[in-house]
């Protein structure tokens, strides 16, 4: 190109000037290219070294339930509490307890049962004879990473002392406001099936669960995994070789970058419509609430983090519209006896709902 234009030039000498306006300026469009940051506005490298490495710990010992984990991680980074529902011995309970074992947080696990009082999880006033006064004794609910197992056990009283807690992080005590050390996280058993000695779980507490988590029998193949790994085990502890990854510090780090992840004002509106056609579905008698958008907006910035994203996308939404809705809805009780469930409700909404260009 530039022989052919010198040519052109000592032919023309007349249009030697016009030739040479036309010649682009390369020093200029070097500059400009050399300025143009094509990097990730967030540097998410630690975090997702991090995740992998909790990934990986985690699947040594659980075999397989690959998105439960994720929804678990994500959960984690979006500051939400999760719900785990399954028939007994599906891992809810070890992988709650193997999850806290992989992080450098205080520990409580409490065994929710009918007789199961208030002040034995937020804790009671007792008299100090020495300085006679009262001493507020802490509960077990004073840490960082809680494992109630079998959440509808407790009646509803004890169940009630658990809202305040998991929405705002703190306590209100004889007129005095506990805070909670952050971070502060809840994770919740239930069995579905069992009815014998259980209580249902108000609305109003499971729209303080982030997500709601079911977890399934696991596959043959999957099965079949268990089995060899818990007969290579022989005397050995499942957990005992398990090594902590993240500190406390790293995850109020990590929570701080995910609520910086962009996303686009027609992802929001996205968001909103979802959250808005289950008010509107002839098949859902409850709808969900605003909180269930914002509930969204914050796990779909924690997948794109989960992804290595600085921004969030349509599919990030639809991972975190299931999970966050379908324990915030109710199905009209005639859909209910035809056999849908909320979650089939929720894809065919997410399906009906045009996705932003």
């Amino acid at each position: 190109m530039e022989s052919f234009e010198n040519n052109n030039a000592e032919n023309n000498p007349e249009n030697l000037t016009n030739t040479e306006n036309l010649t682009p300026d390369t020093t200029n469009t070097e500059t400009q290219s050399d300025n143009i940051n094509f990097s990730t506005r967030l540097d998410l490298t630690e975090l997702q070294n991090s995740i992998a490495q909790v990934k990986e710990e985690i699947g040594n010992v659980i075999v397989g339930q690959h998105k439960m984990i994720d929804r678990l991680l994500v959960a984690i980074l979006s500051n939400g509490h999760v719900l785990l529902e399954g028939v007994p011995g599906v891992a809810k309970t070890i992988t709650a307890k193997l999850l806290a074992r992989t992080l450098t947080l205080g520990f409580s696990r409490i065994q929710f049962t009918p007789d199961l009082m208030p002040s034995d999880i937020l804790g009671t006033s007792v008299f100090d004879l020495s300085k006679s006064e009262f001493n507020f004794k802490k509960g077990p609910i004073f840490s960082n990473f809680i494992l109630i197992d079998e959440i509808n056990r407790a009646p509803a009283k004890t169940q009630a002392a658990l809202f305040e807690v998991m929405e705002e992080r703190q306590i209100t005590i004889e007129g005095k406001t506990q805070l909670m050390e952050s971070p502060f996280l809840v994770i919740a058993t239930q069995n579905p099936i069992e009815q014998e000695g259980t209580y249902r779980l108000p609305e109003a507490q499971l729209d303080r669960f982030l997500f709601k988590i079911t977890i399934d029998y696991p596959k043959l193949e999957e099965e079949i995994s268990i089995l060899q790994r818990e007969n290579a085990l022989q005397n050995k502890e499942k957990l005992q070789d398990v090594k902590k990854i993240l500190s406390q510090q790293d995850i109020i780090k990590y929570q701080g970058l995910v609520k910086q992840i962009v996303i686009e004002p027609n992802l929001i509106e996205y968001i909103a419509k979802i959250v808005a056609n289950t008010r509107d579905n002839a098949f859902l008698y409850l709808g969900a609430s605003p909180r269930a958008s914002i509930a969204i907006l914050n796990a779909a910035k924690g997948y794109a983090a989960l992804r290595g994203r600085d921004f969030v996308t349509p599919d990030d939404i639809k991972d975190s519209a299931v999970p966050v809705l379908q324990h915030r809805v109710v199905v009209a009780p005639e859909r209910e006896m035809e056999g849908l469930t909320s979650e089939q409700i929720i894809k065919q909404i997410i399906d009906s709902v045009e996705i932003p260009r």
